[in-house]
């Protein structure tokens, strides 16, 4: 697979600047490149800072009946089908990060200072609450899934700068999961952490510290320490806030890692692969027939590279704050990951 080419604006005269969100204006001399949505969720009607991250369930069975998962940070889980409509919505808490591994899902709830977990028959494509297990920590944040041997994982962030890495145990019908390891990570300023994704392949945790920058963590040495994989300060096109995290995984080692830059309005790429080198930044602008609006202030977000109707090499999807005004009838954009590649100067091999 080739790079993606690097998106930046010193050798050109055209320079882009960031739109103002939230009284923060980002100029920091970094082009980010188009690329158009291709369509949007139902929104999650009503006022105020609703809709914050989601997660694609690909149907093992039928990936035409794949699902969308989004939280609503006030309420619970809405569902999506792929044309955008929500065909569910689960009634949990206050749900504020969701990831899928196989046929389970999880979702921190701040509400109840747990983790939620959801089950998704490939058979009925009904999502069901599953269990909630309590995490003994105050507001669970973010929180991201991984699958290490036989082992599911679960690992929520917090604001504090630490996280906690939980193992399912148990049966189905009498489930549980084990407190395995705490790790401190946030170092700088406020510490707070939120997005976060696992890498199964490769063993490793990225996560995303708001103020600071994308750490990593070898899941497979119970000693490991964070090593920082880029920062704000670095001018690779992160601004604070970093928020969603995830990966478009490709063949042995291939794929790129995403991160929302959410002040700036974009996201950056990076290799997957060490050293993680950044590889683009691009934006997500309004879809090419009009019918759907501009993305903005960018919570979480979700990379798949699985091949889906109409998407052979898979898609991104992105909270969107506006819609289109903002914190006004929030919800979820879709973008076809084949036009990321091309805007970005990659092919397909």
């Amino acid at each position: 697979m080739k790079h993606l080419a690097l998106a930046l604006a010193a050798a050109s005269a055209l320079t882009l600047t960031a739109c103002e969100t939230d009284d923060v204006w980002v100029d920091d001399g970094i082009a980010a490149i188009p690329v158009a949505a291709s369509f949007e969720t139902d929104p999650m009607t009503g006022m105020g800072d609703r809709a914050d991250d989601p997660a694609l369930w690909v149907n093992p069975d039928d990936v035409s009946k794949s699902l969308i998962l989004g939280t609503n940070k006030e309420e619970g889980l809405h569902v999506y089908d792929l044309d955008g409509a929500e065909t569910q919505f689960l009634d949990v808490g206050r749900l504020n990060n969701v990831d899928v591994r196989g046929n389970i899902a999880v979702a921190s709830n701040d509400e109840f200072n747990a983790i939620s977990w959801f089950a998704m028959p490939p058979s009925t494509q009904i999502v069901s609450h599953w269990f909630d297990s309590p995490t003994g920590k105050d507001e669970p944040y973010g929180i991201c899934m991984g699958r290490m041997g036989e082992d599911i994982l679960a690992i929520p962030t917090y604001k504090d700068g630490s996280i906690q890495i939980w193992k399912t145990s148990g049966t189905y019908d009498a489930p549980s999961a084990d407190l395995i390891r705490r790790v401190q990570v946030g170092q700088f300023g406020p510490k707070q952490l939120e997005g976060c994704v696992v890498d199964d392949g490769a063993g490793l945790v990225f996560i995303g510290e708001e103020e600071h920058g994308i750490w990593k963590l070898d899941l497979r040495d119970p000693d490991s320490q964070p090593e920082i994989v880029d920062t704000i300060a670095a001018g690779n096109g992160l601004v604070a806030d970093v928020e969603g995290l995830s990966l478009w995984v490709g063949e042995d080692t291939d794929g790129y890692l995403v991160a929302s830059a959410q002040a700036a309005d974009r996201f950056v790429v990076y290799d997957r692969a060490a050293p993680h080198a950044p590889r683009g930044v691009f934006t997500v602008t309004e879809s090419e027939d009009g019918s759907v609006d501009a993305v903005s202030h960018t919570d979480g977000l979700d990379v798949s590279s699985a091949a889906l109707p109409g998407f052979p090499r898979g898609v991104l999807i992105v909270q969107d704050d506006a819609n289109p005004d903002p914190e006004v009838d929030q919800n979820f954009k879709v973008v076809d990951w084949a036009t990321i590649e091309a805007a970005l100067g990659s092919q397909a091999e």
